[in-house]
């Protein structure tokens, strides 16, 4: 079939029709839920481009586009703040922390957030900065050449790290929590609309003359989501993933991410430590649910159907 004839078939003037309405459908509902922003047009074009490239790119865009909800989901988050539906925790969560993991200081005890505020260096302002913005990439990465190199593992991990999502979405709904940085702002007073803020990382855009964290967090979904760290979730997923496909010593690289990335939520007062430990607990759980349903006939089939469709 030539390209002329391919593009002009019905089949393919009944794909553009359905992807333009889902486009479409997509950027209204954007637009009445949580107003128009340029990075909805950015993902409808990218999903466009990647759909009608080639053959390729369209399999790549159908594996990948799980993570693509995901992206829409937390996005759509704005719309239903979790503060409407429960009480924000503030200081209950800061004594908490305190008791169970505060530092001496002198003739005061301070959680580990406040010492490390304390005694931030340049070094660690980098080094933090780093293991953060690794935590999207890193997961990406690792999930393309799963999808590349061993595609029946790739849907595995993208399942599971949807799952361990919304297990993390749902406790933010049930349980939602102030970060460190908000008590050091505004103390333990509640106020709703409070933007999103760099903290301690507004130190890795000051050494760089770059504002690298201060535009990701200003597209912040959520302040009071800070239990549990989904930041510290994912490089759980990464490693277990890892060591499942015999990665030998790339494993040890997402093993020093991992500590990093739960060093660095402390660090840079984006998380307490019971918000790390949360979502390392929110991986496990994720994952091992996973591998229970993972043993049902209609998964394996699922993932089998995905695999020969993008294979």
């Amino acid at each position: 079939m030539t390209p002329t004839s391919s593009i002009t078939s019905p089949s393919r003037y009944k794909q553009i029709l359905t992807l333009s309405i889902v486009s479409l459908g997509y950027l209204l509902l954007s637009f009445i839920l949580v107003g128009f922003k340029s990075d909805q047009l950015v993902l409808v074009g990218l999903v466009n481009a990647l759909f009608f490239a080639s053959d390729q790119s369209r399999k790549f865009l159908i594996g990948f586009s799980i993570f693509i909800v995901y992206w829409i989901i937390f996005d759509y988050m704005k719309a239903f703040p979790n503060y409407q539906y429960n009480d924000v925790h503030i200081k209950s969560l800061y004594l908490l922390e305190k008791s169970l993991f505060g530092i001496p200081v002198d003739s005061s005890v301070l959680t580990p957030n406040e010492y490390w505020l304390a005694h931030r260096t340049t070094f660690f302002n980098v080094l933090t900065g780093l293991f953060y913005v690794s935590w999207i990439p890193v997961p990406l990465l690792f999930a393309t050449y799963l999808f590349i190199k061993n595609r029946p593992a790739f849907f595995p991990l993208a399942l599971t790290f949807v799952l361990v999502n919304l297990l993390g979405f749902i406790i933010y709904y049930l349980y939602p929590a102030a970060p460190p940085w908000y008590v050091q702002l505004y103390g333990f007073t509640f106020h709703p609309h409070t933007p999103g803020n760099t903290a301690g990382l507004a130190n890795f855009d000051q050494y760089f003359g770059i504002s690298l964290f201060s535009g990701i967090y200003a597209k912040s979904s959520n302040v009071f989501a800070a239990m549990p760290s989904l930041h510290s979730s994912y490089p759980v997923i990464v490693l277990y993933y890892g060591i499942k496909n015999k990665l030998g010593l790339v494993n040890l690289f997402f093993a020093v991410v991992m500590v990093g990335i739960w060093f660095s939520a402390v660090y840079t007062s984006h998380h307490y430590v019971l918000d790390v430990m949360a979502g390392i607990t929110c991986a496990v759980i994720g994952i091992t649910l996973f591998n229970q349903v993972y043993k049902t006939r209609w998964l394996t089939g699922f993932i089998q159907r995905m695999t020969a469709l993008t294979a």
